[in-house]
């Protein structure tokens, strides 16, 4: 199975909210709301599948895991 690729959602410096990848120096996307960024997260997982959005506090903690899978494409469509 493949390995997951994971989305956190964190508190910078500067007063943002940001969606990161791991091990990354920069952010993929930039929230002034932290509802905001974690929609930003999710759809980013979702668009890739088997990824996994973690949520922190701005202490840095982790409040919140989830995983999201793609949807396996139908089967017997004519095309």
């Amino acid at each position: 199975m493949a390995k997951k690729e994971q989305i956190h959602v964190v508190y910078t410096k500067e007063g943002n909210w940001a969606t990161k990848k791991p091990n990354s120096k920069r952010a993929s996307t930039l929230s002034n709301t932290k509802n905001e960024a974690i929609g930003k997260a999710r759809a980013q997982a979702k668009n890739h599948g088997n990824a996994e959005v973690k949520i922190h506090r701005k202490d840095g903690k982790i409040t919140e895991s989830n995983t999201y899978v793609r949807k396996k494409d139908p089967k017997n469509i004519k095309g």
